[in-house]
């Protein structure tokens, strides 16, 4: 088996990446970063999103792993006291592969030559660079609303806990797949009205968001920020494409959602 490690880069996790790389070498299981069966994400949530893009060309091949060294996190269910019993697992243990579902964003331009494809294990969220996004929105090609307000986020169901739930979004359990459209302060008035809920869409739904005015955009993937201009289109749908953990033990995400967000 081949493995990676990504760090958050802090001293913590440095040292427990050199730790875990060194012992699972004594396993004589093989390092490459390249062409990796299992990538460890030693951090938090942001150490295995930025594992997530840079191996988002293998995702059929290659399965993740998170250990956490700051507050919990919903990608990693590891902890570095068992770092030790983590390596000896990966070493000698069959592991299940669970899959969950990521959003396909494609931006297209009105030069009808340039077409950008994102994938997101989180979100993409949309904003204007200046004043408010004015954008219709179409679901499975009929139009929906025109949306007038801050900005609009698509999430996944593994995304549902972060941005998403700050918006007053559902949370959903990862396994379902469906995407998210939440609201970012929308305007609601005499003249102006949106629905006001998040919409939930099934994998068999596009959603399509087409300006309706000329402007720049502010779109995130994830953590990443991009500036698209000439926008005609940013479509979102559940992608063809799986994000898969490795998993070697049971991992109750109503238990993780509990402990995160109410538990003492």
């Amino acid at each position: 088996m081949k493995f990676a490690i990504t760090s958050k880069g802090d001293n913590k996790s440095n040292t427990l990446m050199q730790k875990m790389r060194t012992y699972l070498s004594d396993f004589e299981l093989q390092y490459d970063e390249d062409q990796p069966d299992i990538v460890i994400s030693v951090g938090g949530d942001g150490t295995l999103l930025y594992a997530f893009h840079r191996y988002r060309s293998r995702l059929d091949k290659t399965a993740f792993i998170g250990v956490h060294t700051g507050h919990l996190g919903f990608y990693a269910d590891w902890v570095p006291d068992e770092i030790e019993k983590l390596v000896i697992a990966i070493a000698k243990t069959p592991h299940q592969i669970v899959e969950y579902p990521i959003l396909e964003v494609i931006i297209r331009h009105n030069d009808g030559g340039r077409e950008a494809r994102y994938l997101a294990l989180n979100e993409c969220t949309v904003k204007a660079v200046e004043n408010s996004l004015v954008m219709d929105v179409e679901i499975k090609g009929q139009k929906f609303e025109t949306f007038r307000g801050d900005g609009l986020c698509i999430s996944t169901p593994s995304g549902s806990t972060a941005y998403n739930k700050a918006l007053g979004g559902a949370i959903l359990h990862p396994s379902i797949r469906a995407i998210q459209l939440a609201e970012m302060a929308s305007i609601n008035n005499r003249v102006f009205r949106t629905v006001g809920s998040p919409l939930i869409l099934p994998d068999h739904h596009t959603c399509m968001l087409k300006p309706v005015n000329d402007a720049d955009f502010q779109i995130t993937i994830d953590h990443l920020t991009l500036l698209h201009k000439d926008v005609k289109s940013i479509q979102c749908r559940v992608a063809k494409e799986n994000v898969r953990f490795a998993r070697f033990r049971q991992f109750p995400f109503w238990k993780r959602v509990r402990d995160s967000f109410i538990g003492q």
